[in-house]
Formats: structure tokens, sequence, C-alpha cells
């Protein structure tokens, strides 16, 4: 019977066990630049042995007009490039295996962290009723102005040019965001795209893009080092349920299947909140449905306690599990999983910003406990 700590390969990366770190913003970048304090936050769990079998980074933005919150890292410069470079450098030196999460906020953004003060893109003009981080704390979303078809072949290079870019950081992959109510998931769901163009209107324009971008980025570096996060029917970031979500994601995982990637990545429910979102009026999604037009590696995320993800892996539900906020606060979770050991709670006071407290400062079971094996 397999495992969640049982060897796996994703494509062309081969991981020590099923247990994955899912990509958490926390807002320490100052300049949008990698440094050495994340470095220290990612070589923590990067051994597999004791923390995740694979890293997914914090969503970084794929080109300037990408960010939506302050202190967020990007991957478009050299600079960055070098930054990532020492991080990767330090997770591989532990026996890890780490891929960067590629960001384009779209709406969820702030005129001020965009350049020259530009006004956000997205798929539609209509601002997201909510609030983006900025220097003076939390304010509005700006209101976005809608993305011209000339304007979005130059949208999908950069997101072909940030996976190129992260190889050459030493990345062993990629992670496109394509869920939270962020740019792609703006231009799927009919509750936000208002286009009347090719990227709008049907189920298959609007998936249009998102399939592009994987198309461009699977030639740039190969479907074997590429993986896609996707969010059904999340609620977060005002993105509204679509009107058909189960023949929206059916669609559009039928036409990623053919591109040999390296994992399908699901939140199922509300990102950081509820599985279980019938209560609030939702549609009950059939995410078994889901997975069984995709035969590649399937991981699921959101809530996930111990004996959940024992039984997602040995029932054949999932192949990995993803751990959220519990790796924040456990940098060693890979060893409390196989140990049954209890999990420290999270400090949601440094959750976002700030230095090393609430981020390089968690102990570990030996830390906490001398007596302690993992």
């Amino acid at each position: 019977m397999t495992t969640l700590f049982d060897p796996i390969q994703l494509g062309s990366i081969a991981l020590a066990n099923r247990i994955v770190m899912a990509p958490l913003t926390r807002n320490r970048a100052p300049g949008q630049l990698p440094n050495a304090l994340m470095r220290e936050y990612y070589r923590q769990r990067g051994n597999p042995a004791t923390g995740a079998g694979l890293i997914i980074t914090e969503a970084t933005q794929v080109c300037p007009m990408g960010q939506g919150y302050l202190d967020t890292p990007g991957i478009h410069s050299a600079e960055q490039v070098a930054g990532w470079r020492a991080i990767t450098d330090a997770v591989h030196a532990e026996g890890g295996k780490i891929v960067v999460q590629l960001w384009h906020v779209g709406r969820i953004s702030h005129s001020s962290l965009l350049p020259g003060g530009a006004a956000p893109v997205s798929s539609t003009d209509r601002a997201a009723a909510g609030k983006t981080f900025t220097k003076d704390g939390f304010v509005d979303c700006s209101p976005p102005r809608m993305l011209r078809t000339d304007e979005i072949p130059a949208l999908i290079n950069d997101y072909r040019q940030a996976a190129r870019h992260a190889i050459d950081a030493g990345f062993d992959g990629v992670e496109v965001h394509g869920a939270n109510g962020y740019l792609l998931e703006q231009f799927l769901r009919d509750s936000i795209n208002d286009r009347a163009d090719a990227y709008g209107g049907s189920i298959a324009n609007r998936a249009r893009l998102m399939v592009e971008v994987m198309q461009a980025i699977v030639a740039e570096i190969g479907g074997g080092r590429t993986g896609i996060r996707l969010s059904p029917i999340t609620p977060v970031n005002d993105a509204g349920q679509d009107s058909d979500a189960q023949a929206l994601y059916e669609h559009v995982v039928a036409q990623l299947a053919p591109l040999g990637l390296a994992f399908i990545h699901v939140i199922e429910g509300q990102t950081g909140g509820a599985r279980d979102l019938t209560a609030k009026g939702v549609k009950p999604f059939d995410y078994a449905a889901l997975r069984a037009l995709y035969n590649g590696p399937w991981m699921v995320n959101n809530g996930y306690s111990r004996p959940m993800a024992l039984d997602a892996v040995a029932s054949g539900a999932a192949d990995l599990v993803a751990f959220g906020k519990p790796f924040i606060s456990n940098p060693d979770l890979g060893a409390r999983l196989r140990a049954d050991a209890p999990w420290q709670p999270l400090v949601q006071a440094t959750l976002y910003g700030g230095g090393a407290a609430g981020y390089t400062d968690y102990p570990t079971l030996n830390m906490a406990n001398p007596a302690a094996t993992a």
C-alpha cells in the first residue's frame, strides 16, 4: 500500500516523499528581491527527512504588473534570479526539491504597487470587492483596466520568460498559480470575465489564456517540470462562483492532460477555510470526476490533518498532500507527521511582513524537547 512517506516521480522531479509545502505569501521580500532571511526559511523546511518532499515557494510575480501586495518577490530580473539561486542552492544542499509558483494577481492589486501608478489589468474593468496590502496598510483594490486582446501575447510571454528564469535560478520546476481569484482565474470564471473577444464568453474561450500560458511554459521548460494550481470553488478575492464550475474545470483539466504536466494541485473548498461550502449555497463539486480526466500526479490541499492525508494517499484519492499554514509554525512538519507528534500553533500577528520573528524562529521537535525523537 502506498503511503504519504513513499517516494514519487513528478514528471522530471524525483521526490523522497509525498509531503508538500504549499505556497505561502509572507511579505518579507523588500524591493521584490529574495534575500538571506528567505533563504534560511526555505532551508529549514528543505530536508525531506524532516520537512517537505517538495517545497512550492510563495507566489512570485512574473512581471512588474503582476504584483499585488507589498514586499512579495519577483522572478523577472537578473537580480531576482540571483537571489532565488541562493535559496534553491540551500534547499538542494539539504537534499530537497523546490519549485517556484508563478503569479500574476490581475485586479487584486493597487496602483501604488505598479509601475508608474498604473491601473491593474484583468479580464474585466470591474473592481474587485477586496483589499490588498500596501505601504499604507490594507487598502481597497484599485479599479482595473481590461486587457486588450493584442496585449495577451506579451502577457503569455511574461509567463514563458519567468519559467526560463526559474530554471536559470536553479528551481526544479514551476507551479503556475491558476487559483484564488488571481489573473488566470479572473479569465476562467464567468462571474468575473465579461469579455466579448476570443478570451471571453464560452468555457473554451475563458479557459484559453490558462491553456495558452501552460502550452508556452511547457514548450520552454518541458511538461515534466511544470505544474498548476487550481481552486474550482474558492470564493476568495471576490471570485464569485462560476455558473457551471464542474463543466469549466473539467474542460480545463481535459485541455491540460495532454501536456504531460508534473502535477495538478487542487484546493478543495475555500482556500484557508471550509472544505464543504454547501452550507453557503455552493453546489457540491466532484473532485473525483476531475481527477478521472488526468492520469498524472494529483496533489490535494486545504485543511488536511494527518489522518486525512494518510488516507488520501493510501486510498489513491491523491498522490501527494500539500500543507500550508502548518509548515509556517512547524519547519519539521515532515518529522511530526512521521512521529504523529503535535503541531505547533501559528502566531497570526507575525504572518505577514516583519523579520525573523514568526518566520525562522519556530522550534523543531528536538529544540522544543531535546528528548523527543523524530
